[in-house]
């Protein structure tokens, strides 16, 4: 009989250990669906994966992949130790979530600051947090232990009195915090007996949230199961106004940078200034503190260290790539924004919700550029001129637009740089617009190809031509204005400025008139740009506060230089600028900046 029963237990034990590595099988990924804009690197930088991890779940992905398509993406040792990532499916709710994951909505919400009960939809991935938080490891695992009943002498874990742990805020009271959770003042000293003759809470303490009294007495099987808009609404956070906008500007003015380097900082921050002047005229509060933060290998702990930084409400900065990931980290755990104003290659804005990315990173800028030329141009004839020089610095534009353009069944062809003013006639065709794009955005490339396209345009006045470009072209103008007025030239850009325009006649004036000089010539202008951002944002602070995001796109400011048109990444990351502009010198000598909503 005793053998029987160990063939038996030896039977089931090896059945329970096939269904756990079947189960770890199933749960070795989750699915992302591919959004426009969205390239490998950026949705490896996401989930903190390596693309060819997610090329080898992914067959040809590294080839191409598409709008609309998933991914698997596997669950590295990285991330499912830190967080897990779980993708919506049919008939879940966010209660659902907090039942299956054991964690609160709150949690949940704070996780994914991007979530909302109208984006709440199948195929969405969120980030689960992490319950292993270092200060609150030892208790979490008691405190969300549900107790067990049994007929044995020994006795289950004990219930918690917390239903959750709050980290308190800047600024946060007693009366705050028990708003939010929708318990009394009084419950909440109870349960944090610290508290008593306390009217100030230090930043950062975690505070213990009891269950309401009158849930204590409640089984769980007579309260109703909250809805998801119930949720939202319960966890979305207070919006908080800016009495006085804190602001921190961290650049490399002095030391570790190249003297054109170090003056393009100062212009940037000398545009800032005038931004901040022309905010405190109309009544808003605004204390700026600046910091140098050295060359690239300088560590900027020193001025992170500092007690002022933990009370900023924004941040502008840094210039060094090395600089970015310790700043955000920073920016993140002390609730402030950070505005990014100059490089697009860094991937800290998938993981970092409190990041500001102004420089569009190229995958999204290039899927804007395609969106906006198909709608512009959606009965063309496309010849691509092949340039003998500087083709490899376009090659993922050219690809990804010839992609573009087959989807939409729109034609192409394509010439060499030296070809005669016959073989670009032989390219046109009188039933479409036909449009000139050479594979290269360089000077050289422009001198050798305007000549031979003038004398097309003026050979055949009856064919509808033009000149599709890059925004460096910017830099050339002057020396190919009237060939670009000629030509109906068109180029893209994220950043332009029409200095007869009388917006940009003002700030340079008045620039001249503070600083006694000129801005540098090089596009974009870092004056403007500080002006711009620096008017943006604190302009947006000042009106709406911590609610700030929700609002943004209700600000109806014409920028002198750079659009703003920000967009949230994932449900957790940062936001994005995705504002792109086309630039058209028309045949009437005119200059029209072709704004797309």
């Amino acid at each position: 009989m005793k053998t029987i029963n160990r063939i038996i237990c030896s039977l089931l034990l090896a059945g329970a250990c096939s269904f756990d590595a079947t189960a770890q099988e199933n749960q070795s990924y989750f699915l992302h669906t591919i959004e426009k804009g969205q390239s490998l690197y950026s949705i490896a930088s996401m989930y903190g994966v390596s693309q060819t991890d997610i090329i080898k779940l992914n067959p040809g992905s590294d080839d191409k992949i598409f709008i609309g398509h998933t991914l698997r993406i596997p669950r590295s040792a990285a991330n499912t130790l830190a967080e897990t990532y779980h993708t919506i499916k049919a008939g879940e709710t966010l209660y659902r979530l907090t039942m299956k994951y054991n964690v609160s909505a709150k949690a949940l919400c704070d996780a994914n600051p991007g979530l909302s009960a109208e984006n709440f939809r199948i195929g969405q991935v969120i980030r689960i947090p992490s319950t292993t938080d270092a200060t609150l490891a030892s208790s979490a695992e008691t405190q969300n232990t549900p107790v067990i009943i049994t007929n044995s002498s020994i006795q289950g874990p004990v219930e918690s009195r917390c239903r959750d742990m709050h980290k308190v805020k800047r600024k946060e009271t007693i009366f705050s915090i028990s708003r939010e959770y929708g318990i009394s003042e009084a419950e909440l000293i109870a349960a944090n007996p610290e508290l008593k003759g306390n009217n100030q809470i230090k930043k950062g303490t975690f505070l213990c949230i009891p269950y309401p009294q009158a849930q204590t007495v409640q089984s769980p099987q007579s309260q109703a199961t909250p809805t998801d808009s119930e949720l939202f609404l319960e966890n979305r956070k207070k919006t908080e106004q800016f009495s006085t906008i804190k602001a921190a500007v961290i650049l490399p003015f002095l030391d570790g940078v190249s003297k054109s380097e170090s003056a393009r900082m100062v212009e940037y921050y000398e545009g800032l200034l005038m931004a901040i002047d022309s905010l405190k005229r109309t009544g808003t509060s605004i204390d700026l503190y600046t910091y140098d933060s050295g060359s690239e290998n300088t560590s900027i702990n020193s001025i992170l260290g500092k007690n002022e930084m933990k009370e900023m409400d924004i941040i502008f900065g840094p210039l060094h790539q090395q600089h970015i990931k310790p700043l955000a980290e920073f920016a993140k755990k002390h609730d402030t924004r950070l505005v990014i104003p100059f490089t697009s290659k860094d991937n800290t804005v998938f993981q970092n919700s409190a990041v500001y990315q102004i420089n569009t990173p190229q995958s999204y800028l290039y899927s804007e550029v395609y969106d906006h030329f198909v709608r512009q141009f959606p009965n063309a004839n496309i010849i691509f001129i092949e340039a003998s020089q500087g083709a490899q610095n376009k090659a993922e534009f050219i690809k990804g637009l010839k992609e573009e353009l087959r989807s939409h069944s729109i034609p192409t062809k394509s010439l060499k740089e030296n070809a005669t003013v016959e073989s670009l006639k032989a390219a046109l065709r009188t039933d479409r617009e036909n449009i000139f794009i050479p594979t290269s955005g360089s000077n050289l490339t422009l001198i050798k190809i305007l000549p031979q396209l003038t004398l097309l345009v003026r050979e055949n006045p009856e064919s509808r031509i033009h000149l599709f470009g890059y925004p460096e072209w910017q830099t050339y103008t002057k020396d190919h204005l009237e060939a670009f007025f000629e030509l109906d030239t068109y180029f893209y850009s994220s950043f332009y400025t029409n200095n007869l325009l009388p917006a940009a006649i003002n700030f340079t004036k008045n620039y001249r008139k503070w600083y006694g000089k000129e801005m540098d010539e090089r596009y974009p202008k870092f004056g403007m740009l500080g002006f711009d951002t620096g008017y943006f944002f604190l302009k947006g602070l000042s009106r709406y506060g911590s609610s700030f995001e929700k609002h943004m796109q209700e600000l109806e400011l014409v920028p002198i230089q750079t659009g703003f048109k920000f967009q949230r990444v994932n449900n957790w990351g940062g936001f994005i600028n995705k504002k792109v502009f086309f630039v058209h010198f028309t045949k009437n000598f005119e200059l029209i900046k072709l704004d797309f909503d």
